[in-house]
C-alpha cells in the first residue's frame, strides 16, 4: 500500500499552526508553524511559506521565509528559495536555488558535539605552555 501524500492547493491559504502525520505537499501559502517531525514536507513552485518548519524531510521547490529544521534532510532545488536557518544533518542546495541564512549541520545526538568542542578548547592552550617549557629545558 503506497503512502498518503496530502496536498494543499495553490489557492489555499492557511494561518496558524499546521500539523500532520502523513507526506504533505504545499502549493498554496502557510503562516506560522507547520510540524510533520516524521513525514516529508515538499513545497511545491507556487509554494509560499512564512513559518517555522519542523519535518523529517523538507524539500523546497517554491519559496520559504523562516527557520526550517529537519531530522534527516533539506532539499532545495533549482528555483526554490529559503531566508532563514536551516538545521539539519544533510543539506542539498542545487545551482540556481537560493538561500539566505546559516546552517547547522548536526548529527542525531549533534548537542554533545557542542560541549565536546568547548571542552577542547581549554586543553590546546596548555599544549603550546608545555611545547615553550620543553624548548627552555632543552636550551638549559
Amino acid at each position: 500500500m503506497e503512502k498518503d501524500i496530502v496536498n494543499i492547493g495553490k489557492s489555499v491559504v492557511i494561518k496558524g499552526e499546521l500539523n500532520g502525520s502523513e507526506d504533505l505537499t504545499i502549493e498554496g501559502h502557510v503562516e506560522g508553524t507547520i510540524q510533520l517531525r516524521d513525514h516529508v514536507l515538499t513545497i511545491g513552485p507556487n509554494g509560499r511559506i512564512k513559518a517555522q518548519v519542523f519535518a523529517k524531510s523538507v524539500i523546497v521547490l517554491g519559496e520559504v521565509t523562516g527557520n526550517v529544521t529537519a531530522s534527516d534532510k533539506v532539499d532545495i532545488r533549482d528555483n526554490g528559495s529559503v531566508d532563514g536557518d536551516i538545521i539539519a544533518p544533510r543539506v542539498a542546495i542545487a545551482e540556481g536555488a537560493h538561500f539566505r541564512g546559516s546552517v547547522d549541520m548536526q548529527r542525531k545526538g549533534g548537542a554533545a558535539a557542542p560541549v565536546k568542542a568547548a571542552s577542547s578548547q581549554p586543553t590546546a592552550q596548555p599544549q603550546p605552555q608545555a611545547a615553550a617549557a620543553a624548548t627552555q629545558a632543552v636550551r638549559a
